[in-house]
């Protein structure tokens, strides 16, 4: 299991919408909107690295009012 922190910079005042369209998205764990430099961050699980980023290019990254995105994958060191 692969799990990732996406951080989403939204269009302004559309944070809650994005946060609530990403929460309903297959493999998303949680999606919360947050302050700072960012502006929804979502905890993703997927079965592979390449399943991970098809999740975050055709699936994340297609939800109306996202700007950016950035992709922090989680280690265990």
């Amino acid at each position: 299991m692969v799990q990732a922190y996406i951080l989403i910079q939204t269009e302004v005042g559309k944070s809650g919408v994005v946060s609530r369209t990403v929460a309903d998205l297959e493999g998303v764990v949680t999606s919360e909107d947050v302050t700072g430099p960012y502006d929804v961050i979502a905890r993703v699980a997927a079965a592979s690295v390449d399943e991970l980023g098809r999740q975050v290019i055709s699936r994340i990254q297609e939800v109306p009012h996202i700007t950016r995105t950035t992709t922090c994958t989680v280690v265990h060191l």
